[in-house]
């Protein structure tokens, strides 16, 4: 496959979801632009075999973004891919999950546009969703959830977060399903914030590398739920549903044939 060079313009970039891990569940559109791509940067939770769909010829750039752990600046990614653009590449910006989901894409989006540079965003399939696809288990069902919400359980340095109070008495009244990304170093904390306004009985499932062969989740209550997931020894990445539609994995359990393959 040509890789595209220099041409003095500028170059543009693509903030392309990978997904939650599995390849399979990348779209075509993702898969022609990681081929397409002379340079990515590619954050941790992107698995090696889909970096491996990239062109020989490509530049691969680790540029690691994992809660809790050390990671790249995101002013320094950014500033990478202004100047990879500058130089006239074809810049591919893979991120897990999708770009526009607690991914940081719009700030991305912003800056770059900001400077001049053509941005195309192609949408992945959230771990939000995929996490509890992957127990079959719906985040809405007509006779458990009106609707959902996804939430971040890592508030931004000098915010105050997530209002989890007012959430919690929202999703009591309106039954709506709570998808919590990065939550589980500060699940004590959601927990008895939660516990304001749903009750201890809510049914919980928490689950770490959704799609991939390492996944492993565990259901639990809400009143339970810190102590379970440090019993279980679960860690980031995972993802903490809450609510009704959790207890629709005994049905899910009696019906195999209803989950999703990979």
């Amino acid at each position: 496959m040509n890789i595209p060079t220099s041409t003095g313009a500028n170059g543009t970039v693509t903030l392309v979801g990978a997904g939650p891990g599995d390849p399979e569940l990348l779209t075509l559109k993702a898969l022609k632009a990681i081929q397409n791509a002379s340079v990515l940067f590619v954050d941790d939770l992107v698995s090696d075999e889909i970096v491996a769909f990239a062109a020989p010829g490509a530049r691969i750039v680790y540029v690691g973004k994992r809660g809790g752990c050390k990671s790249t600046p995101q002013a320094f990614i950014e500033k990478l891919m202004l100047s990879a653009a500058r130089e006239g590449e074809t810049v591919v910006r893979l991120k897990g999950g999708d770009p526009f989901i607690f991914g940081r894409g719009g700030e991305e989006v912003e800056h770059l546009q900001a400077a001049g540079i053509q941005v195309n965003v192609v949408n992945g399939i959230t771990s939000g969703l995929a996490a509890v696809t992957s127990l079959g288990v719906p985040l809405t069902h007509r006779r458990h959830a009106h609707g959902v919400v996804f939430v971040t359980g890592h508030a931004k340095p000098g915010d105050i977060g997530t209002d989890w109070r007012a959430l919690a008495a929202t999703a009591h009244s309106a039954r709506l399903t709570l998808v919590i990304y990065m939550g589980v170093s500060g699940a004590k904390h959601i927990q008895n914030e939660l516990l304001a306004g749903l009750p201890a009985a809510t049914p919980v499932a928490v689950v770490q590398n959704a799609t991939l062969a390492s996944q492993r989740h565990i259901t639990t209550t809400l009143g339970a739920l810190a102590g379970a997931i440090s019993e279980a020894g679960l860690s980031s990445p995972s993802i903490i549903v809450v609510g009704d539609v959790v207890s629709a994995l005994a049905q899910a359990a009696a019906h195999p044939h209803a989950r999703r393959t990979g």
